[in-house]
């Protein structure tokens, strides 16, 4: 009976091949089990992929202080470049928006130039947000400023039909707004009322000889009060006066020379 042939395996075809790397084996030389291949894995990622903590926190530490000049390493790869990057775009955005706010507090409260905005390009989510937040409120504080400018350039240019409008399509006063515009309005109108009522006595008494003609304000008080009384004393001197002249024109036709001297008199 013949024997079986058998074929020896080599050790040679056991060796891993070159450039190939050898699994890992534990301290036996055994393959290792999940649990240690996995520990393997997230201390290499640690070692890699993760920024370095110290650095990470002293950056954050800088941010909460309101430092946005500190960066994290620009040249680090992987999670942690990644992490890296992201940090020091939110500084930068910061640091920009930090200067970019101290130009307007310079253009606008204290050149006042009151067209100029944040400009910080398109921003996302509550970056742009905020930036549209604070351009709204300089735009609130613009509106009634420039406003109340209008009409008082109008005034000192004589024209007193100008007043400050209420409400408009895009927003209705309120608050000190509201009140600032009907202090104003109400100052132009009495102007206005006051300047009407002069020149109509001055007209009907002057020109057209109605005498006793008297300005009529209403609702005035303070000076307006005085100057509305001062023009009706000079209408009611100048009608005193005239009609005295007239009185003795009539009685020297008539031949009373008499009421001469008690009008010299």
């Amino acid at each position: 009976m013949a024997k079986k042939k058998t074929t020896t395996r080599s050790k040679a075809t056991d060796a891993p091949n070159r450039g190939e790397s050898a699994s890992p084996r534990n301290g036996s030389g055994g393959i290792p089990d999940a649990s240690e291949l996995l520990r393997a894995l997230i201390a290499a990622d640690r070692s890699a992929d993760m920024p370095n903590a110290s650095e990470l926190l002293q950056t954050l530490i800088a941010f909460k202080k309101g430092d946005f000049s500190v960066r994290m390493p620009a040249d680090q790869i992987g999670i942690a470049g990644k992490v890296s990057d992201t940090l020091n775009e939110i500084l930068e955005l910061e640091d920009r928006k930090v200067n970019e706010f101290e130009r307007i507090s310079r253009v606008v409260g204290q050149e006042g130039d009151l067209k100029q905005r944040l400009s910080l390009g398109s921003l996302p989510g509550s970056w742009g947000a905020l930036v549209d937040s604070a351009n709204a409120v300089i735009d609130g504080l613009a509106q009634p400023t420039t406003e109340v400018v209008r009409v008082i350039r109008a005034v000192a240019e004589g024209d007193l039909s100008q007043t400050i409008a209420l409400e408009t399509e895009a927003r209705s006063l309120k608050g000190e707004f509201l009140t600032a515009a009907n202090a104003i309005n109400t100052m132009v109108e009495q102007l206005s009322t006051f300047s009407e009522e002069v020149t109509r006595v001055a007209r009907e008494v002057g020109a057209e000889g109605k005498l006793g003609a008297q300005a009529t304000v209403e609702g005035v008080s303070g000076t307006w009060r005085e100057l509305t009384d001062s023009v009706n004393t000079m209408a009611s001197s100048l009608t005193d006066q005239v009609r005295d002249i007239a009185s003795v024109a009539t009685a020297v036709a008539k031949g009373d020379l008499a009421r001469v001297y008690r009008a010299r008199g």
